[in-house]
């Protein structure tokens, strides 16, 4: 809401490129409060931190005010890519994500991830992850370019949010749900080996 009651406030007086411009600095602010508050730095702030500087460059190369618009989208679908890309290295994004999360709850997090992986289906969990991830990203990218290619510029910057929350949220609802399904199925399989059932 922010970033469209800015941009409504300056459009008029200065046009659409400066107020698109300007409409960046609210969440860059919030962004700069949350890595002061909590000393560290997560993926919503390395999205908006991303956009802003992506804003940057779009200017000083003289980017038009609907590039300006997209800029949060254009970073989510590199991400995106990246996602998709690293399917091709020995292990994917999601991995190291996860790894980085769990290294920052336990000191042993980060061994304990590396152990995970080499358990039978794991890497086929965390592959599937990744590119249903960085295939949603890229979807919802291409989905904003063309929302703002059709709608005024104020509709854009009041509505997308939302729209941008609702898919990520999907996507973080259907890998708890995935992840927890997973790990009913492997504690089924362990309590399996551990007692099977004998047949008569």
């Amino acid at each position: 809401m922010a970033p469209y009651l800015v941009y409504e406030v300056l459009n008029a007086r200065y046009g659409d490129t400066f107020a698109l411009i300007a409409s960046a600095v609210p969440p860059l602010l919030w962004s700069g409060y949350e890595l002061i508050r909590t000393r560290r730095l997560d993926a919503i702030s390395i999205l908006v931190v991303s956009g802003i500087l992506f804003t940057v460059i779009a200017t000083a190369f003289g980017g038009s005010a609907r590039l300006i618009q997209i800029r949060d989208a254009l970073v989510t679908g590199v991400i995106g890519l990246m996602f998709l890309g690293s399917l091709f290295l020995e292990k994917p994004m999601i991995f190291y994500l996860a790894r980085a999360t769990q290294a920052r709850h336990t000191a042993e997090g980060a061994n304990e991830f590396e152990t995970l992986w080499l358990r039978p289906g794991v890497p086929a969990v965390f592959r599937l992850m990744t590119a249903v991830w960085g295939v949603g990203l890229v979807l919802q990218t291409a989905l904003m370019c063309w929302l703002a290619w059709i709608w005024p510029i104020g509709r854009y910057l009041l509505i997308s949010p939302f729209i941008a929350y609702a898919i990520f949220g999907a996507m973080m609802a259907w890998s708890l749900w995935y992840g927890n399904r997973r790990k009913a199925i492997g504690a089924a399989r362990d309590a399996l080996q551990t007692n099977p059932i004998s047949t008569r």
